[in-house]
């Protein structure tokens, strides 16, 4: 018997190239989707209640860091201290003047040291006088952190109402890397800071990392490296009844280069 022709050879011509199958599906299309951004999501604060040095940040700037002390000053001596300062100390309330509206500063404030301080764009003149209490201070403190301070800002925070909005203390007669010393009486606030968004995020401070930290009565903070390069701080109004607070922020104040004082 003949042998039958092999199928291929009975098949109609098919004009489509040999490797396209009729039962292929169609060709899929790859259409480009840019890829969805990742949600960012706002960092919650972090507390720093317990005593101890921390380093905030490690950046090219250097590495920012404070040293918390709380009861440098014991509860007994806090108190006749805070009565103390509170009715010695010459406090005054500075007035700004911005865009032809003056308003005044909330909080009241009072400047020692050889030289003027100027900040805000408003000169504190020098104060040569100390008061005896305050010297005393500085030099515990001085003895206890081994740097040596001449200058001192001190600030009264009435009530609740009484605060200090976000700012850093980088004046230029602050030196590099200043050294800050900061010391609480009575009535516990929050001091809060932030740190400095980076260049790409256009001053936006959305996204910086954040922290809280409660200072109390006869608490010492110490603020350290470049904490005020790369970092903010306030002292925030508060919602409920605050009693009054007294914070001494020890300095080191160099003369301005040029001899100006602006």
């Amino acid at each position: 018997a003949s042998k039958a022709p092999a199928a291929s050879s009975l098949a109609p011509a098919d004009p489509r190239p040999a490797w396209v199958r009729k039962d292929q599906p169609p060709t899929q299309q790859f259409i480009f989707e840019k890829p969805s951004e990742v949600e960012r999501r706002v960092p919650e604060a972090g507390v720093i209640d317990q005593p101890g040095v921390y380093e905030l940040s490690k950046v090219p700037t250097g590495i920012s860091r404070i040293h918390l002390i709380p009861g440098f000053i014991d509860s007994e001596q806090a108190d006749w201290m805070f009565e103390q300062l509170l009715q010695d100390i010459p406090w005054g309330q500075r007035t700004h003047v911005r865009q032809d509206v003056s308003f005044e500063e909330p909080r009241l404030t009072s400047w020692y040291g050889e030289l003027p301080y100027t900040y805000s764009r408003i000169t504190m003149q020098p104060n040569p006088n100390w008061h005896p209490l305050l010297t005393m201070l500085k030099e515990r403190i001085e003895k206890f952190t081994g740097y040596t301070f001449n200058s001192l800002l001190c600030n009264l925070y009435r009530n609740e109402k009484d605060s200090v909005d976000w700012h850093s203390d980088d004046e230029p007669s602050l030196g590099t890397n200043p050294v800050i010393a900061s010391l609480s009486f009575g009535a516990t606030r929050t001091f809060e800071m932030r740190k400095k968004p980076s260049p790409e995020e256009n001053g936006d401070y959305t996204y910086v990392e954040r922290l809280k930290i409660p200072l109390g009565h006869g608490t010492l903070l110490m603020m350290e490296g470049a904490t005020q390069e790369d970092w903010q701080h306030r002292v925030p109004k508060e919602y409920h009844s605050r009693d009054a607070r007294i914070n001494l922020t020890f300095r080191i104040i160099y003369p301005e280069p040029d001899g100006v004082w602006k």
